[in-house]
């Protein structure tokens, strides 16, 4: 599958047509469940069947990023949600600081590849998609999971909900769950694979940044990663401005270049550098950072991580275990069947594969493209 066949604008389009149904009166109100864990997501109120369509609650916000994070090409609508009066708080490099009541929603979906047959999904056919002003048509689409993150008093606390078979309610599933799908792919290659929807304990393996504090936070609403433009119903915005617009944001910089921005990863006309360091920055930096799970590891991968062994030129694994694959280097420039980091990326073995959770298949156009970075990095390792 081409980079250009990534379904970036249909679910741009998607989620505008899903806003659009947040704004009628029928629609459910938001609830913050301050502790108790509530059976059913439509308990929220923040996403929720209503006919034949998934539509969003009053107020409910969708958001994108510039880059997302793979999970087995699934696609996946995010939405936040504040209670009236409260705002967050702007940081540069760091995500949104959320008030006590944030209630933050990814769903996980797939499209059809055949009305009938629940079990067989498609990549690359959300740009035919039949998208309605209702919502998100279910007849197209196979919903797996909606995970919320909820700001308590306490911190964070993640919680995944689990869609039933007629998509008509999801229920709070602690324990995580494992759907056999069959991916049909743009060239018409069939994938059999398991989708493994993370139980409530795994989700602090990626939502627990700091290995010192190993508390849980959000990942994605970043400002690098936020700072882009959004088809909302009355207009196209940036996502920042339109936070700040509605009083969620406070401290938003007045010279918006100040604002960082990563790449759309899959965006051709950016530079292959930029694209490359995005795909990292989202999949991996969470744990591989100077403070994150992955930091005995030595490899950083966030984006001001600058070029040299900690990047992982011409570094040493320091504790990749039997994941080498008998490479010699994380990064070897030039040489990217010589890299660690091609290796494991392209592995769907357990004691091999990065991340280490959160995937069965591997991401075919993203191990494209870090090859490709590879390949045009300068030097020698001696």
């Amino acid at each position: 599958m081409s980079l250009l066949s990534r379904p970036v604008s249909a679910l741009a389009a998607l989620l505008a047509s899903v806003v659009a149904s947040a704004c009628q009166p029928q629609y459910a109100e938001p609830e913050f469940h301050a502790t108790e864990n509530p059976p059913l997501l439509s308990q929220w109120g923040q996403v929720e069947r209503r006919g034949a369509h998934l539509v969003l609650g009053r107020n409910v916000q969708p958001y994108d990023l510039n880059s997302g994070l793979f999970t087995d090409d699934a696609l996946k609508l995010r939405t936040v949600w504040m209670p009236a009066g409260l705002s967050a708080q702007y940081r540069t490099e760091d995500v949104l600081d959320f008030p006590v009541g944030t209630v933050i929603t990814k769903t996980f979906y797939y499209t059809r590849a055949d009305q009938d047959d629940a079990h067989h999904v498609r990549v690359d056919v959300a740009d035919t998609v039949d998208l309605q002003a209702e919502g998100l048509d279910l007849s197209e689409v196979r919903l797996l999971e909606t995970r919320i993150l909820v700001h308590r008093e306490t911190g964070w606390t993640a919680l995944p909900y689990r869609w039933n078979a007629d998509q008509s309610e999801a229920r709070l599933h602690r324990i995580g769950d494992i759907i056999p799908l069959t991916l049909i792919e743009a060239n018409g290659t069939l994938t059999e694979f398991h989708y493994v929807m993370p139980d409530a304990n795994q989700c602090a393996s990626c939502h627990a940044p700091d290995s010192n504090t190993r508390i849980i936070n959000p990942i994605g609403p970043k400002p690098r990663h936020l700072n882009r433009d959004f088809p909302y119903r009355d207009g196209v915005a940036n996502q920042l401005s339109h936070l700040a617009a509605l009083g969620w944001l406070d401290g938003l910089p007045g010279a918006f270049d100040t604002v960082p921005q990563n790449a759309v990863w899959t965006d051709t006309r950016a530079s292959l550098e930029d694209r490359a360091r995005a795909y990292l920055d989202i999949n991996c930096s969470h744990c591989h950072s100077p403070v994150g799970p992955a930091d005995t590891s030595g490899l950083f991968l966030t984006p001001d991580t600058p070029h040299g062994p900690s990047l992982g030129l011409c570094k040493l694994p320091i504790a990749a275990g039997g994941g080498t694959g008998n490479r010699p280097y994380d990064i070897t420039p030039g040489e990217p069947d010589l890299s660690i980091l091609v290796y494991r990326m392209d592995s769907i073995h357990a004691d091999e594969m990065m991340p280490e959770i959160g995937r069965s298949t591997v991401d075919e156009v993203g191990v494209a493209l870090v090859r490709e970075w590879i390949e045009s990095l300068d030097g020698t390792c001696g």
